[in-house]
Order: structure tokens, then C-alpha cells, then sequence
């Protein structure tokens, strides 16, 4: 396959599963991530298994330069982070960090790969947001923010680009098994850690969804259902509902 995917990161949780989906298409691949033995490894692995051609390149997202040095390769969006407790609690400077690496890096590597793909009408964008896109969320304020400009934006483009041969798609999972928790701190209740999914289904689920250009996809019957609930329900009911089970938190165990 005469591809080039570049994904971002990729040194663990979906950014790592996406990668074995697009090199088992056969795709050349551009890693990135600030985890350069991780990435190291994940090449080691993709090359022995899959015979895939891959190239690592260590990147801060957080870094406003960032996006110039690696418009190299295109395609998946993926890399993120969030950050649990109030708004005014947190250190300003992290969530500033978060809106750099959620939405300023992402539209800024969209926005450099896009002009060729046009030009050759092939290529594709694939955007990881959340079905924390679909309503606020009290005590992670700007991740749930963030997630949600990147499913506007991603569907807008994506409108934008139809009948040009390059496709959009923004992938919504809900609660996954990654580092994200750890990172968020944020552990969640039982109910939630019960219901996540695997980063390696919603990857399949997303490399799938993007193969056939689908704009938008849920990933799991049991993140599609709230969705709609959503829409039906005042924000008023929904903020409170996001806002309580956001801070039921799993207890640490000894």
C-alpha cells in the first residue's frame, strides 16, 4: 500500500493500538510521542511482526513548534491528555497545555497535511475526540471542552472536503483502558471502569470506521446510547449528571 500514516501518540493506549491496525494494511509509519524507547519498541515490534516500514520521531506536542517539524508523514490525530478537579483548582499552566496538545497541535498538523492531500485528492485525517465532545463536564472543564472542538471541527472539515477524495473522521470512545487515568488523575467509579473498552477495540473500531470514510463513530453500543440520551435531556440534567459521576471516584487500592 502506497501509504504514509503518521500517528501521534503512539508510545501507549490507542495511539500504540492504531499503529499495529495501519501496519497490518501494509502502511509505511511515522511515530510520535516524547516516549522515544517506547516508540523504539512499539518499531522493534511492528517491523518483526508485520514487516512494516518505520520511522520514529520524538515530539512534544506541548511545544507550539512542534507541528512544523514533523509535517513529514499525515493522517491520525490521537495524541491528548486531560486533567481531573475544578477548573480554579488546577494549575493554569497544564490546562494551557492541554488545549495546546488537544486543539492548537491538532488543527495546526491538519491544517499542514491537508493542502496536499487536496492536491492529490487521496489522504484522510483521522481525529480522536470522546463522547466527552458531546456535553460539558464539570471537573474536567477543558478536557471536555477541548474533546469538543475536535469533533466540531473534525465534522466541519470533513463536510468541507466531501467529494475532494480525502475524508475526515472523528473517532468519540468513551471510557478506555490507558495511562489517560493516570495521568487525568482521575480513577472513576466501579460502574465506569466496568463499561471501558480496550484501547486495542476502539483501535480496530476506528481504523475500521476510517477505512470506510465515515465522518463521525461511536465506539460500543454502550458509549452510542448516552449520546442520544443527551440530546434529549436539558443541560442543566446533563451537567449534573457528568459533574456526579466524574467525581465518584474509585478508591486506590492497598
Amino acid at each position: 500500500m502506497n501509504e504514509t500514516v503518521l500517528i501521534t501518540g503512539a508510545s501507549s493506549g490507542i495511539g500504540l493500538e492504531l499503529a499495529k491496525c495501519f501496519a497490518a494494511d501494509g502502511s509505511r509509519l511515522i511515530l510520535t510521542a516524547r516516549n522515544t524507547a517506547a516508540l523504539e519498541a512499539l518499531a522493534v515490534e511492528l517491523r518483526q511482526k508485520f514487516s512494516a516500514e518505520v520511522r520514529v520521531v520524538t515530539a512534544d506536542l506541548r511545544l507550539p513548534e512542534t507541528p512544523a517539524r514533523i509535517f513529514a508523514a499525515l493522517q491520525v490525530n490521537n495524541a491528548g491528555f486531560g486533567a481531573h478537579g475544578d477548573f480554579a483548582a488546577l494549575p493554569l499552566d497544564r490546562q494551557l497545555d492541554m488545549v495546546q496538545v488537544n486543539v492548537t497541535a491538532l488543527m495546526n498538523l491538519t491544517g499542514l497535511f491537508l493542502p496536499d492531500m487536496i492536491a492529490r485528492r487521496r489522504g484522510g485525517v483521522m481525529n480522536v475526540a470522546s463522547t466527552a465532545a458531546f456535553q460539558a463536564g464539570p471537573r474536567m472543564a477543558v478536557y471536555y471542552a477541548t474533546k469538543a472542538f475536535v469533533l466540531s471541527f473534525s465534522e466541519a472539515i470533513a463536510e468541507e472536503l466531501a467529494g475532494s477524495g480525502v475524508t475526515v473522521t472523528a473517532v468519540c470512545p468513551g471510557p478506555t483502558r490507558t495511562n489517560f487515568g493516570q495521568v487525568a488523575n482521575f480513577r472513576g467509579s466501579d460502574s465506569v471502569l466496568r463499561a471501558a473498552m480496550t484501547a486495542a477495540a476502539v483501535a480496530r473500531h476506528g481504523h475500521k470506521a476510517f477505512r470506510k470514510g465515515r465522518f463521525v463513530v461511536i465506539s460500543g453500543v454502550q458509549n452510542f446510547l448516552p449520546t442520544l440520551i443527551v440530546r434529549l435531556l436539558p443541560r442543566i440534567v446533563i451537567r449534573k449528571i457528568v459533574k456526579w459521576l466524574i467525581t465518584i471516584r474509585r478508591p486506590a487500592r492497598e
